[in-house]
């Protein structure tokens, strides 16, 4: 049994709608499934219940986003299996307005260049809960102003790289905030697409010493090359492992199916099994300082 367990729905910055990627995971065999809409927990319920009509696991998670405190990198957090998900509820408010007033200036910028009106942007995000990136492409692609969603004009506007970009950076939450947040609703926190970062290693070591999970491995982001440094770092740190193809439907930023990237069925099964060791773990502590403060009592008794 291995999974997916990185997928975003239409709620957020993803193109299709629950019920879709859950029909397309059944006709492509995947048994599990994780919907991880950014800032945003309000499908969880709902994909459960459709999964489990369609005999699909959809474990619970959340993509949450931050800024590196250190390096003012943006840092983006999965969290699994919260067991307080009302718990992040404000986080997620606060990181979803922070996403919408950014792209409203990116919207307003993009406005100023092209022959396109708001309007036609957010008919593009209908049904999604903010507005992101890859609906004011798509409204560009509406207008024939572009042939793709990341196409020459996406480097043009969203890449850093690019002097004529319009980037405009959300003001999220300190990536500490948002781990303490995670261990506070009782969930699994995870570094997303870690490949990505331009020193992971740095920013594991900080994010370990902050409390951090687990470790996305396999990730379009990663080449074999940073596949196999992000598992040996995981494994000689205790990391749990996990891996997903971030689907996103049309907004992909490159051709990819669900389940092109998965997490391996024990990797999988030390996830769903983590909270239980965790608690037995802690049952057994809890035991031998119970033992060790009666046979303190004990010793002093006969001293006495």
């Amino acid at each position: 049994m291995s999974g997916d367990l990185h997928c975003h729905t239409r709620l957020t910055d993803g193109s299709m709608g629950i019920e879709d990627i859950i029909a397309l995971a059944k006709n492509k065999g995947l048994e599990t499934i994780a919907i991880t809409d950014r800032d945003c927990q309000a499908g969880t319920v709902r994909a459960k219940i459709i999964g489990e009509r369609n005999g699909i696991r959809v474990i619970p998670g959340v993509e949450l986003s931050s800024v590196d405190g250190e390096t003012s990198e943006v840092v983006c957090i999965l969290c699994y299996m919260p067991e307080f998900a009302d718990r992040l509820e404000g986080l997620c408010h606060r990181n979803a307005a922070a996403t919408k007033r950014a792209a409203q200036k990116m919207m307003i910028k993009t406005a100023k260049r092209f022959p396109i009106t708001a309007d036609v942007i957010k008919r593009c995000a209908s049904g999604s809960t903010n507005l992101y990136i890859p609906h004011i492409m798509h409204a560009l692609m509406e207008c024939g102003e572009t042939d793709g969603i990341y196409s020459e004009l996406y480097r043009e506007l969203f890449t850093p790289e690019s002097e004529a970009n319009i980037i405009e950076i959300p003001a999220y939450a300190e990536t500490a905030e948002v781990l303490t947040a995670i261990k506070d609703a009782g969930g699994i926190s995870v570094l997303a697409r870690p490949a990505s970062s331009r020193d992971p290693e740095a920013l594991l070591d900080r994010l370990v010493g902050l409390g951090l999970n687990g470790v996305e491995v396999w990730h379009p982001s990663a080449d074999k090359e940073r596949t196999d440094m992000l598992y040996a770092y995981a494994k000689k740190n205790k990391l749990l492992m996990v891996g997903g193809s971030d689907f996103r439907g049309m907004y992909t930023p490159q051709p990819l199916a669900l389940g092109s990237y998965l997490t391996p069925k024990t990797q999988l099964a030390e996830l769903l099994g983590y909270k239980s060791k965790l608690k037995r773990l802690a049952k057994r502590e809890a035991a031998l300082v119970e033992k060790e403060a009666a046979e303190a009592a004990a010793a002093l008794s006969v001293e006495r």
